[in-house]
């Protein structure tokens, strides 16, 4: 991919996560659109992710949903399950004032980036705005790690920046359809402090890429992670990175999309990023 300086590029959580966790597999992925062979579980994950997404955007705009589920038996489980979960979801008060919207979109631009951000659920009053996010893989035993992620902090950032919601009134909830048998939730209540935090890292992030960008169009690659680090060990970009890759196997873990190495043995955080940095399917 040809970049110039001064297209405005967009970035999504998942581009965000990877951006930080390696620069040059942002390189590959985003800036020169390299693909390799899907991993198969993945692909399963992401399949199961996008049929129960879409099945949620039927159900809350309203339209049948029978015919999902009558040829689907996963889908009838976990909806049946999260539906005697969450039944406030499932079956708002009728005649609420509250606004909901199912895939909602919304960008901000920051400098030269548009970040974007696809909600699963927003529900919307005149006091609170909450965001929901479904996910069909188990959920994470390590919450700070969630917390961490790009995908939390850029959810709640930018709806605290795009509307006239204080931080303090602002909510995002994960909803893990299929954890140990019944659905799991996270919640995570925002404030002002961390939306400080949260713009000052980003734009830490943002000067850095800057930078890069600007080599990157001077032919300079993007910054590698040093050598001997086990994420490179399920990079599919290890070879053309120079990397020695040792096999191991590779399986989700009950954790997907956040993360700190600090937290986790680094094999585990790297499933975990795996998991939770496949991009959201919009519909």
């Amino acid at each position: 991919m040809l970049f110039t300086p001064t297209q405005l590029l967009r970035l999504s959580q998942g581009q965000l996560n990877l951006l930080e966790r390696c620069p040059r597999q942002f390189q590959h992925t985003y800036l020169e659109k390299l693909h390799s062979p899907t991993n198969p579980e993945h692909e399963e994950l992401q399949n199961l992710g996008s049929r129960f997404h879409l099945l949620m955007q039927q159900r809350e705009m309203g339209l049948p949903i029978d015919v999902f589920l009558q040829t689907d038996t996963q889908l009838q489980s976990l909806m049946a399950g999260f539906a005697e979960a969450a039944p406030e979801i499932t079956n708002p008060i009728i005649n609420s004032q509250a606004f909901r919207d199912s895939e909602h979109y919304r960008t901000l631009q920051v400098n030269d980036y548009l970040l974007t951000v696809i909600y699963d659920l927003l529900i919307a009053d005149t006091t609170q705005a909450q965001i929901f996010d479904w996910k069909t893989y188990p959920q994470p035993s390590n919450k700070r790690q969630l917390e961490q992620n790009w995908q939390t902090r850029l959810y709640m950032y930018v709806l605290a920046e795009t509307s006239d919601y204080a931080p303090e009134n602002i909510s995002m909830t994960y909803w893990f359809v299929q954890s140990q048998g019944k659905p799991q939730s996270i919640q995570f209540n925002y404030n002002s402090t961390q939306h400080e935090k949260t713009a000052k890292k980003l734009q830490q992030l943002l000067n850095k890429l800057n930078k890069w960008l600007a080599d990157y169009s001077q032919g300079k690659p993007l910054p590698q992670v040093p050598e001997g680090r086990k994420v490179c060990n399920y990079c599919q970009y290890a070879t053309r990175c120079d990397r020695v890759v040792v096999l191991k196997e590779h399986r989700p873990v009950s954790d997907n999309n956040p993360a700190t190495e600090s937290m986790t043995s680094e094999k585990d955080n790297t499933n975990l990023l795996n998991i939770i940095n496949i991009e959201e399917v919009a519909l």
